[in-house]
């Protein structure tokens, strides 16, 4: 059975930085590729990043280019989200997932879902 499970929101000033965790088990990862997407209260569920989990591509939203960082350790079956410099409008609900048509920011390639972590940002 395939588990994902999210770690590490919370609530943080402006500016603030978190770690999101994810811990995957259930199936071997190679080939497939880890995102991050989020879901803020009456909006849709957006792409935010994601990494292949034998090679290391990555890939960001706009939004987040060059305030996220999304890594993976192989070795532990997890995938983080580093969070620098946290705007307001980073708040929502982060869903870890993992998408075994590889790399993708369409929500519907990915497989697996986790259960998500609420991370709330404020002014």
């Amino acid at each position: 059975q395939v588990q994902l499970v999210e770690s590490g929101g919370g609530l943080v000033q402006a500016g603030g930085s978190l770690r999101l965790s994810c811990a995957a088990s259930g199936r071997s990862f190679s080939g497939y590729a880890m995102g991050w997407f989020r879901q803020a209260p009456g909006k849709e569920r957006e792409f935010v990043a994601t990494i292949t989990w034998s090679g290391g591509i990555t890939s960001y939203a706009d939004s987040v280019k060059g305030r996220f960082t999304i890594s993976r350790d192989i070795a532990k079956n997890t995938v983080y989200l580093q969070m620098n410099n946290l705007k307001p409008e980073d708040t929502a609900v982060y869903y870890c997932a993992a998408s075994g048509k590889g790399l993708s920011r369409r929500e519907g390639w990915y497989d697996y879902w986790g259960q998500g972590t609420q991370v709330t940002v404020s002014s």
